[in-house]
């Protein structure tokens, strides 16, 4: 077992949006046990050795190329940590799992088929397996004996899940069901031992089974040619009156979709950690690069707009890890708080799905980080970062699949703005109460008091956050009078909302940290806030500009013109100078030549 350290606080998911957290209650990598950080250097070691050693074979699928880098992860413990200890896991917290998936992701491929098989392909075997479908299975896929693989979408229903086709009859005797349809863009799918296969069964009871490659009836079609992670296996799965034992129901039959999307879920938060070992890696091959290349006789790492590249994507990556960390921190602290009568399935689903919020924004915040520093990791190349030769190419191609699976980046911003407007209509969350002691606020008079301490550490930042909440819950407040519960409907308002609401939390995450690397003394203190103040400017701009557009899409005329006044005076705080602190961040990058916390 993983090492017990201080919890945070478990906060009430999407809490983010309406209260401040102390930095001893918000967890973040300064809080790893000894034991987390011993994990993460061993993982970095594996992934530098054995994963970018591996990458060529890996990218042309030689046979047996990513099986045995899986089995030989498995060897050092790394697809054991969700396993339960009594079928041949480890039973570790989520925080060792996300360091696992962070700390290995340098080459995408591997990232993907490895976070296919530990996440999606199995989990929903550790969460609603029965006693002997976990005796059965688990062991192998915990040493990689056996791959998963997840088998959801269809040609006609990607996002649409839950419009499958793909049918399931139980026979006359009741022995066994027989499957028949075809799954598509399914991860390991051409190494893949064991699927979990979605179907319906008599056209209607959604449900899931649990389908071994060598029952009667699977087919793998050919290898889909990607435009990135080349060497990860997505093929499509034929199953023609393909024979599945009774006992392989996964789960009761008709409640598939509580598997399919609660094991999503945490699908999203181990792609966003995925994706910040990934943007670290590709920052710190952006940082070598720019230090060696000369031009006009000097070094490119002493040019401004070089500079500015690098302070941007060390900023982002702050604050993607920041968030990541504090919503893997809460969900521990909420599973810590289960006694072992409680201990079940359905009851670490309910805390985990507690924080889907989150969970759908690191999944976009992470993956649009990605982008952001692999299209800039090209840019920064050159001529070179568009050959072959050199990773950059290779990064660049492999980044644009993250905004896709796991949900589009475009249902996971629709979730977001979704999910907490049915969290406040329940009462769950006081976010209308929020809402409203704001609209009532803004009616008054404009007050000019100073914005407390200015010269404090961290207070122009602070203020920045306080601004960016107000103009979110402003925005949705003027959105939800004006559209009431179509507002569903208004995609493009969604959307933006989404986008403020992860700027807060982003804002908040980086804040926090700051603070408490502040606290404890640590050399990186100094950077933490300059990146937090690039990111305070970031989350001001980016929540403006969305705010302007709900609320031109929601009002008109006087009434329009009294909102922007309003939202004129919430983003009021004076600006930074993002120069100066360009500058400073990328020194600090290009002095330690990687991410520089």
């Amino acid at each position: 077992m993983a090492a017990v350290t201080s919890l945070p606080v478990a906060a009430a998911g999407g809490s983010f949006l309406l209260e401040d957290r102390a930095p001893e209650e918000v967890f973040t990598p300064e809080d790893f046990s000894e034991e987390h950080r011993q994990i993460a250097a061993t993982a970095a070691q594996f992934a530098r050795e054995e994963v970018a050693v591996a990458a060529e074979a890996v990218e042309a699928k030689q046979a047996g190329a990513m099986r045995g880098l899986l089995q030989k992860a498995g060897e050092l413990g790394f697809l054991a940590s969700d396993i339960p200890e009594e079928f041949g896991g480890l039973g570790m917290d989520k925080t060792t799992s996300a360091v696992i998936a962070d700390h290995l992701s340098v080459l995408g491929s591997f990232s993907t088929a490895f976070g296919a098989h530990v996440g999606i392909g199995t989990l929903p075997l550790v969460w609603y397996g029965s006693e002997d479908q976990k005796k059965k299975y688990l062991p192998k896929l915990a040493c990689a004996e056996w791959v998963a693989a997840y088998a959801l979408s269809e040609a006609t229903s990607g996002s649409d899940a839950m419009n499958i086709r793909a049918r399931a009859t139980l026979s006359a005797d009741g022995s066994h069901y027989v499957l028949n349809g075809e799954k598509m863009w399914i991860t390991n799918c051409g190494i893949a031992d064991l699927f979990t296969v979605f179907a319906k069964i008599d056209g209607e009871k959604f449900s899931a089974f649990l389908v071994e490659r060598t029952f009667p009836g699977v087919a793998v079609g050919a290898e889909e040619h990607k435009l990135g992670i080349r060497g990860s296996s997505t093929c499509p799965l034929v199953l023609n009156d393909c024979k599945v034992p009774a006992g392989n129901l996964l789960g009761e039959a008709g409640k598939g979709h509580h598997i399919a999307f609660n094991v999503l879920n945490v699908g999203r938060f181990k792609l966003g950690v995925a994706c910040v070992g990934g943007a670290r890696y590709a920052l710190q091959e952006m940082v070598r690069y720019a230090k060696e290349r000369t031009a006009f006789g000097k070094p490119i790492a002493e040019f401004g707009l070089i500079q500015r590249k690098i302070s941007t994507a060390a900023a982002r990556l702050y604050a993607a890890e920041s968030m990541a960390y504090r919503t893997i921190g809460m969900i521990d602290a909420a599973l810590a708080q289960l006694d072992g009568q409680s201990k079940e399935s359905k009851e670490i689903q309910r805390r985990i799905e507690e924080y889907a919020v989150e969970c759908s924004i690191l999944k976009v915040y992470c993956s649009e980080v990605t982008g952001y520093i692999a299209d800039e990791l090209v840019g920064t190349m050159g001529g070179y970062g568009y050959v072959e030769d050199y990773p950059a190419e290779r990064v660049y191609r492999d980044a644009r699949i993250n905004r896709i699976f796991e949900g589009t980046n475009e249902i996971n911003r629709l979730i977001v703005t979704g999910w907490l407007m049915k969290r406040a209509m329940k009462n769950e969350l006081p976010l209308l109460g929020a809402i409203k002691k704001l609209m009532d606020e803004v009616m008054q008079p404009p007050s000019f008091d100073g914005a407390g301490d200015a010269g404090a550490a961290l207070a122009h930042e602070a203020e920045v956050l306080a601004g960016v909440r107000k103009m979110t819950l402003f925005a949705a407040g003027v959105a939800s009078q004006r559209y009431m519960t179509a507002l569903q409907d208004q995609q493009e308002i969604m959307a933006d909302l989404a986008d403020m609401i992860a700027q807060v939390y982003a804002l908040d995450s980086a804040l926090v940290r700051a603070r408490k690397i502040s606290g404890v003394g640590k050399a990186s203190a100094d950077v933490a806030e300059k990146m937090t103040g690039l990111i305070a400017e970031e989350s001001l701009a980016v929540a403006d500009a969305a705010a302007k557009r709900v609320l031109a899409a929601s009002a008109e005329g006087d009434e329009l013109r009294t909102q922007l006044a309003i939202l004129r005076r919430l983003a009021k705080a004076v600006p930074a100078d993002t120069v100066a602190l360009s500058r400073a961040v990328a020194k600090e990058c290009l002095r330690l030549e990687r991410y520089p916390v």
